[in-house]
């Protein structure tokens, strides 16, 4: 195996294990702040099957990426636009989120091709 391919795989694990992280966050504030907080289930859900795509290698998955790339940003900017400095830990994780998601999404619509059906 090239160095180019264990970079390669480093780079889409990487992507796997942020989704992975970040759906099951999602899930966990649901359950623990409130269940009416539908929109961070459908986040978490859409992290894991990111996270699921990007594991088993397929090509949906850059559909949910896009997808989820739209949702959360919608989500981050509008959450730090009406409620900034309220809460600087939440601030922060939402701009690293937010941050996150759109490397993430470059890297994953950059390596489209490695992806298989």
């Amino acid at each position: 195996m090239s160095f180019k391919s264990k970079l390669e795989n480093i780079g889409l694990f990487s992507a796997f294990a942020f989704y992975a992280t970040a759906g099951i966050l999602c899930l966990a504030t649901l359950a623990m702040v409130d269940f009416r907080l539908v929109h961070i289930g459908i986040i978490g859900i859409m992290n894991l099957m990111a996270a699921y795509g990007l594991f088993k290698n397929r090509i949906w998955t850059i559909w949910v990426v896009i997808a989820l790339f739209f949702i959360a940003t919608t989500f981050s900017v509008s959450m730090l636009y009406f409620a900034f400095q309220v809460n600087l830990l939440r601030d922060v994780v939402l701009i690293v989120y937010l941050s996150s998601t759109w490397f993430f999404t470059a890297y994953t619509g950059a390596k489209r091709r490695t992806l298989k059906n």
